[in-house]
């Protein structure tokens, strides 16, 4: 089991992996990155994957399918880095989260209401809203966030 400390080196190359490539690493390349051999490669990242972060591998596989807040097939979630569109977000919350990980950049999120298929786009430059539109946007989840489902602003 990998220590603590090589875990937290393990995630941030994987986030620095999908900042620079728009997609994930392999576990060659986290094994080549770390000057461990393959195999050990694997295993520390299915351990990452593992330890209790939302993300997750395809089933029988080592790919790396989802590692928040970035998703490695193209979702609904288009995210753009001043001008550059190579990312996809996991999910339209954690497409939020994507403007701590370019500091300085706009970042521009574009997804289609998943109830009507109206447009909708978001941008922000670090704490910074810089559009909302349609200025009425709303988010949902199918969780039990938000109270009772009879009370909860979607249902």
């Amino acid at each position: 089991m990998a220590d603590l400390a090589t875990l937290d080196r393990a995630n941030v190359f994987v986030l620095r992996h999908f900042i620079d490539t728009g997609r994930a690493p392999h576990y060659a390349d986290l094994a080549r990155a770390f000057s461990i051999a393959p195999e050990e490669g694997r295993t520390l990242l299915r351990e990452l994957v593992d330890s209790g972060i939302p993300a997750w591998q395809h089933p029988g596989t080592d790919y790396i399918v989802s590692y928040p807040p970035f998703h490695s097939l193209p979702t609904q979630y288009r995210v753009t880095v001043d001008g550059e569109q190579k990312w996809f977000a996991q999910c339209g919350l954690e497409a939020l989260a994507m403007r701590w990980l370019f500091p300085g950049g706009t970042v521009r999120i574009d997804a289609p209401c998943l109830d009507c298929g109206e447009r909708l786009a978001v941008e922000m430059r670090d704490e910074q809203t810089l559009l909302v539109d349609p200025p009425a946007m709303v988010g949902y989840s199918r969780s039990v966030v938000g109270g009772a489902p009879e009370t909860r602003a979607w249902r």
